[in-house]
C-alpha cells in the first residue's frame, strides 16, 4: 500500500526509462519492479506461461501503461493498464485529471458476493421441491461452509441460498439454486465451482430430485459497484465548443444510449475499454466481468447505458456508473504471474472490494473522455493521431525522429506505413552532418529556470533540496552562420563571436563548443540568440537554462530527436563546465519544469505535485553570486569541520523533505517558518551577504511568512514566501531598489 500523490506531471512527456524512475520515486513500485521494467524483460516467461494454459509456445504481448492522476474514496492511485488501443490510457488521464480538479471518485460497494448455479433438471412439481430444500437450506448452508474453511476463516463463505423455478421450451421444469458466495479477496470461481459440485449431491438426496449443472455465474449482480464523479463546469469548454454545449452534449449523448441499444453497445463498449484493460493489467477475469456488465444492462428488458450523466443545480457535470464488478487481488493464478503482481503493486489496492472501485472510477473516466471527445472533437481526431504513433512503430520509425514522423503522417493525412518510411527517410537525412539541411532556417528551444526553497549547498553533499521550476524563463534560437558562431544574449548585455577553429576551454564559449561537439556539428558556423527572463549570476539557474534551451534549438535543428534524460545528461556536463561540481539540481529542472525534492547521492528525482502555484516573490539584488567561488568556500569549511557543517547539512536536508510535505499540503506558515530556520543555516555557512540579509528582512517586514536566500548565495537573489501578501512584499522590495524577477499570487 502506498499513499504516493499520483498527479505525475508531465509523465507521458518522459521517456520510459524516465517513467520508470518517476513510478519508483513516487513509491508505485520497488527496486525489483523497476528493475523488471527497466530490463524490459517478459513480464510473464513463456515457462510460467507453459505450467498456465495448454500447448503453449510463446508469450503474446501487449504494451502496459498507467494512467495517473486518480483521487479515489480520497486516496491516490496510478491506474495499471494493459490495452493496444490507441487513446485509451491518454483518454482515462485526462479525464481523471478533470474529476480530480472537481474533488475526485467515490465509490461504494456492495459484499463480494458470487452466484453459484445448481441445476435440478425434469421437475415434475417445482414448488414441492423447494419448499422442501428451504427447509434444509440451513443443513445446506453448514455443510457449503465446513468445505472451505480457510474462506470461512476469512470473513468469506455461504451467505444464503436462493430457489428459482423455470420451464424451458419443451414444457419441462428445472428448479436453480443460487449459492450466494463471498469469496472476500479471491475472483472465487474456483471455489464456487467447488462448492456447488460438492453440494449437489446432498440437494439431490433432499429433493429426489437429478442435479444437472453446477458453476457459478458471471451475472455477479450481487456484487455491485456503484460510482460517483462530478466535472466542474469550467473545465468542459473545448475546441470552440463552451462549457455548456459540452456538458448538454454529453448528457443528450447518454439519453440516447438508453433508447437506442445499436448506440448503448458502443457506449459500454467505451467504458469497459477502461475497466477491461485494468482487469487485464491485474490478472483479472475480463470475460467474465464483460459478460456481467453487458447482462446486467440488458436487466430490465432492453439493453441500455452502464452510465448516467446529469446536470447538477450549480451547473456542474455528474456522471455515476453502476455495474457488476467481482475482482480478486490473491489466488493461484494471480499468483503465479509476475505481470499481473506488478499490475497490483502499482495500483496499492488492499482489498477486492476496492480494485473493484478503481476499476469502476476507470471506467466512468474513459466513458467520460469519449464522450467529451465524440461531442466536441469527435473522436477521430484523437484515435488518428494516436493511430499515426501505431503507424510509425509498424514502420520502425526510430526514436530519434518518432514524434517528427508522427506529426508529418498526420499533416500530410497520409497515415500509412509508406508515408511513415518516407518521412523517416528524409528526416534521417537531416542528421547526417555531411549533408546537414539547414539552409538558413532557425530552430527554437526553452527550458525552465529554478528557485531552491529549501537544501542549497547541502545538495552538493548528498543531502534532499526542494525546487521549483520558473517556467519558460529561457528561449534559444539557432540558425545558420556564415564564418563566425556569433552569441547575442541581450538580457545580459553579452555579445561574442569566435570561429568555430578556435578552442574554446571556459565559460559560456567552452559550453556552446561542447554542446555543438555533441551534436557533430563543432566544425561549423551558428547564430545563437538567447532571451532570459532571469537575470545571469542570481541563483535562480540562469547557466543550466541557457546549456538546456540551447541544447534544444541544435536538437529542433538537426532532427536529432534527444530524450529529455539525453538533454539533461548534456545539461549536467555543461554546468560542470560552469561550476566544477554541480548538484545537477539545476539542469534537471532546467529540462523537466517540474517542482522536485533531489537527492544526488540516492540519485532520485522525486517529482512534488502541486494543487496550486505557491504564493512567492523572488528579488535579485544588486550583487552577482559566483556559484563556483561559494561552494568552494563551503568545502573549504567543511573540510576544517566535517563534524559540525555535516551537522548542518544533515538539518538543512531532513528540512528540505519535511519542507516538500508542507508544500504539497498548503501549509504554508508551517514551510515558511521552515524557510526561515534553513536561511539561518545558510548564514552559519557564511553564505548570506549583509545585502541579502537586508532584502529578507524587508520581505518579512512587509509579510511574508518566510523569507531566503536561493542559490548558492554571496550575492544573487531572496525567495519570500507571501500568502495573502505577494503584492506587499513585491511592493516593499522594488521600493528598496531590488528587482522583482517573479511574483506568483
Amino acid at each position: 500500500m502506498h499513499l504516493s500523490d499520483s498527479r505525475l506531471a508531465g509523465f507521458y512527456r518522459l521517456a520510459i526509462e524516465d517513467r520508470i524512475r518517476s513510478l519508483s520515486a513516487e513509491g508505485f513500485i520497488d527496486r525489483d519492479a523497476a528493475r523488471l521494467l527497466t530490463e524490459g524483460r517478459p513480464l510473464l516467461p513463456v515457462t510460467t506461461a507453459n505450467r498456465m494454459i495448454e500447448n503453449v509456445i510463446g508469450v503474446f504481448g501487449l504494451p502496459f501503461g498507467v494512467a495517473p492522476n486518480f483521487l479515489v474514496n480520497d486516496k491516490d492511485y496510478v491506474v495499471p493498464m494493459v490495452v493496444e488501443e490507441p487513446s485509451i490510457v491518454a483518454g482515462v488521464s485526462g479525464a481523471a485529471k478533470l474529476f480530480r480538479a472537481s474533488g475526485g471518485f467515490v465509490a461504494t460497494s456492495t459484499d463480494p458476493i458470487l452466484i453459484g448455479q445448481i441445476q435440478l433438471g425434469d421437475v415434475r412439481n417445482p414448488d414441492v421441491v423447494i419448499e422442501s430444500l428451504k427447509v434444509a437450506k440451513q443443513e445446506l448452508t453448514d455443510f457449503a461452509n465446513q468445505l472451505q474453511p480457510n474462506l470461512l476463516a476469512r470473513g468469506g463463505g455461504v451467505r444464503d441460498i436462493e430457489f428459482f423455478k423455470h420451464q424451458l421450451p419443451g414444457r419441462e421444469w428445472i428448479v436453480v439454486l443460487h449459492l450466494l458466495v463471498d469469496t472476500r479477496d479471491a475472483m472465487g470461481a474456483n471455489v464456487v465451482n467447488s462448492i456447488c459440485e460438492s453440494v449437489a449431491a446432498r440437494v439431490s438426496a433432499i429433493s429426489a430430485a437429478g442435479t444437472s449443472l453446477c458453476i457459478l455465474s458471471n451475472l455477479a449482480d450481487r456484487s455491485l459497484v456503484t460510482v460517483h464523479g462530478k466535472v466542474s463546469l469550467e473545465l468542459l469548454a473545448s475546441s470552440g465548443h463552451s462549457a455548456e454545449e459540452v456538458r448538454d452534449a454529453i448528457v443528450r449523448a447518454n439519453e440516447f444510449a438508453n433508447v437506442d441499444p445499436y448506440r448503448a453497445a458502443t457506449h459500454n463498449k467505451g467504458i469497459m475499454n477502461g475497466i477491461d484493460a485494468v482487469a487485464i493489467a491485474t490478472g483479472n477475469d475480463w470475460r467474465a466481468i464483460e459478460a456481467g456488465a453487458h447482462a446486467y444492462a440488458a436487466r430490465h428488458g432492453a439493453y441500455r447505458a452502464l452510465t448516467s450523466w446529469t446536470v447538477l443545480p450549480d451547473g456542474d457535470l455528474s456522471g455515476e456508473l453502476t455495474l457488476p464488478l467481482k475482482v480478486g487481488i490473491v489466488g493461484g493464478s494471480l499468483e503465479s504471474n509476475p505481470g499481473a503482481r506488478l499490475g497490483l503493486a502499482i495500483c496499492g489496492t488492499s482489498s477486492a472490494t476496492e480494485l473493484a472501485e478503481v476499476m469502476a472510477a476507470t471506467g466512468l473516466a474513459q466513458n467520460f473522455a469519449a464522450l467529451k471527445a465524440l461531442v466536441s472533437d469527435g473522436i477521430q481526431k484523437g484515435h488518428m493521431s494516436l493511430h499515426a504513433r501505431s503507424v510509425a512503430a509498424t514502420a520502425g520509425v526510430p526514436d530519434g525522429v518518432f514524434d517528427k514522423v508522427v506529426s508529418g503522417m498526420i499533416e500530410s493525412g497520409e497515415i500509412k506505413t509508406w508515408k511513415a518510411k518516407e518521412l523517416t527517410a528524409e528526416m534521417s537525412g537531416r542528421t547526417d552532418k555531411s549533408d546537414l539541411a539547414l539552409s538558413g532556417n532557425a530552430a527554437r528551444g526553452a527550458a525552465a529556470g529554478k528557485v531552491i526553497l529549501l537544501g542549497e549547498h547541502a545538495v552538493v553533499y548528498n543531502r534532499s533540496a526542494l525546487a521549483l521550476p520558473l517556467a519558460n524563463a529561457l528561449t534559444a534560437t539557432v540558425s545558420k552562420g556564415a564564418d563566425r558562431v556569433k552569441l547575442s544574449v541581450p538580457d545580459w548585455n553579452l555579445m561574442s563571436e569566435w570561429s568555430p577553429r578556435d578552442h574554446q576551454s571556459a565559460g559560456v564559449a567552452a559550453v556552446l563548443a561542447l554542446i555543438m561537439a555533441e551534436f557533430g556539428v563543432g566544425d561549423r558556423c551558428f547564430n545563437i540568440h538567447v532571451l532570459s527572463r532571469i537575470p545571469i549570476g542570481m541563483g535562480l539557474g540562469s547557466s543550466a537554462a541557457f546549456a538546456v534551451a540551447v541544447i534544444r534549438a541544435f536538437d529542433s535543428l538537426l532532427g536529432m530527436g534527444k530524450r529529455d534524460s539525453e538533454v539533461d545528461q548534456l545539461a549536467f556536463r555543461c554546468e560542470e563546465i560552469v561550476h566544477g561540481t554541480p548538484s545537477g539540481i539545476d539542469n534537471n529542472v532546467a529540462t523537466f519544469n517540474q517542482p522536485v525534492l533531489f537527492n544526488k547521492g540516492d540519485r532520485q528525482m522525486r517529482s512534488v505535485s502541486l494543487a496550486e502555484s505557491p504564493p512567492l516573490v523572488i528579488a535579485s539584488s544588486a550583487s552577482r553570486g559566483d556559484t563556483k567561488d561559494q561552494i568552494d568556500s563551503v568545502r573549504r569549511r567543511y573540510e576544517s569541520n566535517k563534524t559540525l557543517i555535516s551537522r548542518i547539512f544533515d538539518e538543512i536536508g531532513d528540512i528540505s523533505i519535511a519542507g516538500a510535505a508542507a508544500l504539497q499540503a498548503r501549509e504554508y506558515e508551517r514551510l515558511g517558518a521552515m524557510m526561515n530556520v534553513c536561511h539561518g543555516l545558510l548564514n552559519a555557512l557564511e553564505v548570506s551577504t549583509p545585502e541579502l540579509e537586508r532584502m529578507v528582512d524587508i520581505a518579512r517586514r512587509a509579510g511574508a511568512v518566510g523569507a531566503k536566500l536561493t542559490g548558492s548565495g554571496g550575492g544573487g537573489s531572496i525567495v519570500a514566501l507571501c500568502p495573502g501578501k505577494v503584492s506587499e512584499v513585491g511592493n516593499a522590495l522594488s521600493s528598496a531598489g531590488y528587482q522583482i524577477v517573479q511574483m506568483e499570487a
